[in-house]
Protein backbone atom coordinates (compact mmCIF):
# COMPACT_ATOMS: atom_id res chain seq x y z
CA UNK A 1 0.00 0.00 0.00
CA UNK A 2 1.60 3.21 -1.12
CA UNK A 3 1.15 6.35 0.90
CA UNK A 4 0.75 9.78 -0.55
CA UNK A 5 2.68 12.71 0.84
CA UNK A 6 -0.49 13.98 2.53
CA UNK A 7 -1.01 10.54 4.17
CA UNK A 8 2.56 10.55 5.48
CA UNK A 9 2.07 14.09 6.76
CA UNK A 10 -1.19 13.15 8.47
CA UNK A 11 0.35 10.15 10.30
CA UNK A 12 3.33 12.30 11.28
CA UNK A 13 1.03 14.99 12.69
CA UNK A 14 -1.05 12.44 14.58
CA UNK A 15 2.04 10.82 16.07
CA UNK A 16 3.53 14.19 17.04
CA UNK A 17 0.17 15.16 18.58
CA UNK A 18 0.08 11.91 20.51
CA UNK A 19 3.55 12.65 21.87
CA UNK A 20 2.60 16.16 22.99
CA UNK A 21 -0.94 15.63 24.29
CA UNK A 22 -1.38 11.86 24.72
CA UNK A 23 -4.62 12.37 22.80
CA UNK A 24 -6.74 9.18 22.68
CA UNK A 25 -8.30 10.13 19.34
CA UNK A 26 -4.84 10.46 17.76
CA UNK A 27 -3.92 7.05 19.15
CA UNK A 28 -7.16 5.47 17.94
CA UNK A 29 -6.57 6.80 14.43
CA UNK A 30 -2.97 5.52 14.46
CA UNK A 31 -4.09 2.16 15.86
CA UNK A 32 -6.87 1.72 13.31
CA UNK A 33 -4.43 2.42 10.48
CA UNK A 34 -1.31 0.61 11.65
CA UNK A 35 -2.68 -2.39 13.63
CA UNK A 36 -3.75 -4.41 10.55
CA UNK A 37 -0.38 -3.76 8.90
CA UNK A 38 1.53 -4.77 12.02
CA UNK A 39 -0.61 -7.89 12.33
CA UNK A 40 0.17 -8.82 8.74
CA UNK A 41 3.86 -8.28 9.53
CA UNK A 42 3.49 -10.61 12.54
CA UNK A 43 1.71 -13.21 10.43
CA UNK A 44 4.65 -13.21 8.03
CA UNK A 45 6.88 -14.61 10.80
CA UNK A 46 8.04 -18.09 9.84
CA UNK A 47 8.03 -21.16 12.12
CA UNK A 48 6.18 -19.50 14.97
CA UNK A 49 3.74 -21.75 16.83
CA UNK A 50 0.47 -19.96 17.54
CA UNK A 51 1.05 -17.55 14.67
CA UNK A 52 -2.23 -15.63 15.06
CA UNK A 53 -1.71 -15.20 18.80
CA UNK A 54 1.85 -14.05 18.09
CA UNK A 55 0.60 -11.49 15.54
CA UNK A 56 -2.03 -10.18 17.98
CA UNK A 57 0.58 -9.87 20.73
CA UNK A 58 2.91 -8.06 18.33
CA UNK A 59 0.18 -5.49 17.58
CA UNK A 60 -0.52 -4.96 21.26
CA UNK A 61 3.15 -4.71 22.24
CA UNK A 62 3.95 -2.35 19.37
CA UNK A 63 1.04 -0.02 19.98
CA UNK A 64 1.71 0.10 23.74
CA UNK A 65 5.27 1.13 22.95
CA UNK A 66 4.01 3.74 20.48
CA UNK A 67 1.73 5.18 23.19
CA UNK A 68 4.51 5.27 25.76
CA UNK A 69 7.28 6.56 23.47
CA UNK A 70 5.38 8.94 21.20
CA UNK A 71 7.03 11.92 22.89
CA UNK A 72 10.41 10.71 21.55
CA UNK A 73 9.24 10.75 17.91
CA UNK A 74 11.26 13.17 15.76
CA UNK A 75 9.77 13.81 12.32
CA UNK A 76 13.10 15.17 11.07
CA UNK A 77 14.69 11.72 11.53
CA UNK A 78 11.97 9.39 10.22
CA UNK A 79 8.41 9.25 9.01
CA UNK A 80 5.70 8.02 11.37
CA UNK A 81 5.43 4.79 9.39
CA UNK A 82 9.16 4.12 9.58
CA UNK A 83 9.25 4.95 13.29
CA UNK A 84 6.28 2.70 14.11
CA UNK A 85 7.58 -0.21 12.04
CA UNK A 86 11.00 0.10 13.68
CA UNK A 87 9.21 -0.34 16.99
CA UNK A 88 7.28 -3.29 15.52
CA UNK A 89 10.50 -4.91 14.28
CA UNK A 90 12.13 -4.53 17.70
CA UNK A 91 9.01 -5.82 19.46
CA UNK A 92 8.95 -8.81 17.09
CA UNK A 93 12.56 -9.63 17.93
CA UNK A 94 11.81 -9.30 21.67
CA UNK A 95 8.75 -11.55 21.40
CA UNK A 96 10.65 -14.17 19.41
CA UNK A 97 13.50 -14.14 21.93
CA UNK A 98 11.06 -14.34 24.82
CA UNK A 99 9.27 -17.23 23.12
CA UNK A 100 12.52 -19.11 22.50
CA UNK A 101 13.72 -18.49 26.06
CA UNK A 102 10.48 -19.71 27.64
CA UNK A 103 9.59 -22.43 25.15
CA UNK A 104 10.78 -25.30 27.35
CA UNK A 105 10.97 -23.44 30.67
CA UNK A 106 7.24 -22.86 31.16
CA UNK A 107 4.59 -25.47 31.74
CA UNK A 108 1.27 -24.60 30.08
CA UNK A 109 -0.50 -24.78 33.47
CA UNK A 110 1.92 -22.24 34.95
CA UNK A 111 1.59 -19.56 32.27
CA UNK A 112 -0.70 -17.50 34.50
CA UNK A 113 2.24 -17.11 36.91
CA UNK A 114 4.29 -15.31 34.25
CA UNK A 115 2.77 -11.82 34.52
CA UNK A 116 4.99 -9.24 32.90
CA UNK A 117 6.64 -6.90 35.38
CA UNK A 118 5.58 -3.71 33.62
CA UNK A 119 1.98 -4.74 32.97
CA UNK A 120 -0.45 -3.02 35.31
CA UNK A 121 -3.67 -4.69 36.55
CA UNK A 122 -5.73 -1.69 35.43
CA UNK A 123 -4.31 -1.97 31.90
CA UNK A 124 -5.11 -5.69 31.85
CA UNK A 125 -8.69 -5.05 32.93
CA UNK A 126 -9.10 -2.30 30.36
CA UNK A 127 -7.67 -4.51 27.61
CA UNK A 128 -10.05 -7.34 28.58
CA UNK A 129 -12.97 -4.92 28.58
CA UNK A 130 -12.00 -3.56 25.18
CA UNK A 131 -11.68 -7.06 23.70
CA UNK A 132 -15.12 -7.96 25.08
CA UNK A 133 -16.66 -4.76 23.66
CA UNK A 134 -15.14 -5.41 20.24
CA UNK A 135 -16.36 -9.05 20.23
CA UNK A 136 -19.87 -7.89 21.19
CA UNK A 137 -19.84 -5.19 18.50
CA UNK A 138 -18.69 -7.68 15.84
CA UNK A 139 -21.53 -10.03 16.82
CA UNK A 140 -24.01 -7.20 16.13
CA UNK A 141 -22.79 -6.66 12.57
CA UNK A 142 -24.57 -8.24 9.61
CA UNK A 143 -22.98 -11.62 8.82
CA UNK A 144 -21.62 -10.37 5.46
CA UNK A 145 -19.72 -7.57 7.21
CA UNK A 146 -18.48 -9.61 10.17
CA UNK A 147 -17.30 -12.37 7.82
CA UNK A 148 -15.28 -9.96 5.68
CA UNK A 149 -13.94 -8.10 8.74
CA UNK A 150 -12.76 -11.38 10.31
CA UNK A 151 -10.95 -12.45 7.15
CA UNK A 152 -9.23 -9.09 6.70
CA UNK A 153 -8.28 -8.26 10.30
CA UNK A 154 -8.24 -11.55 12.18
CA UNK A 155 -6.83 -13.73 9.42
CA UNK A 156 -4.73 -10.91 7.96
CA UNK A 157 -5.82 -11.54 4.39
CA UNK A 158 -5.64 -8.83 1.73
CA UNK A 159 -8.92 -7.55 0.29
CA UNK A 160 -8.21 -9.19 -3.08
CA UNK A 161 -7.79 -12.64 -1.49
CA UNK A 162 -11.01 -12.22 0.51
CA UNK A 163 -12.81 -11.23 -2.70
CA UNK A 164 -11.57 -14.41 -4.43
CA UNK A 165 -12.46 -16.64 -1.45
CA UNK A 166 -15.97 -15.24 -1.13
CA UNK A 167 -16.48 -14.86 -4.88
CA UNK A 168 -17.26 -11.16 -4.48
CA UNK A 169 -16.14 -8.09 -6.40
CA UNK A 170 -13.19 -6.32 -4.77
CA UNK A 171 -15.24 -3.14 -4.38
CA UNK A 172 -17.91 -5.05 -2.44
CA UNK A 173 -15.31 -6.40 -0.02
CA UNK A 174 -13.87 -2.92 0.51
CA UNK A 175 -17.36 -1.44 1.00
CA UNK A 176 -18.27 -4.09 3.56
CA UNK A 177 -15.06 -3.48 5.49
CA UNK A 178 -15.67 0.27 5.48
CA UNK A 179 -19.32 -0.13 6.54
CA UNK A 180 -18.35 -2.59 9.28
CA UNK A 181 -15.66 -0.28 10.64
CA UNK A 182 -18.07 2.66 10.63
CA UNK A 183 -20.64 0.60 12.55
CA UNK A 184 -17.94 -0.58 14.96
CA UNK A 185 -17.13 3.07 15.74
CA UNK A 186 -20.75 3.55 16.79
CA UNK A 187 -21.01 0.27 18.70
CA UNK A 188 -17.77 0.47 20.68
CA UNK A 189 -17.81 3.30 23.22
CA UNK A 190 -14.68 5.45 23.46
Amino acid sequence: MTQTASDREMWTELLAGLGKRHDRQDFIALFNHFAPQIKAYGLSTQATPGLHAFAEELVQETMIRVWRRASTFDASKASATTWIFTIARNARIDLLRRGAKHKSDVDADDVWLEAEADQQPVEELEADRNRRLVREAISQLPIEQSQVLAKVYLEGKPHSEVARELNLPLGTVKSRVRLALNKMKLLVPQ
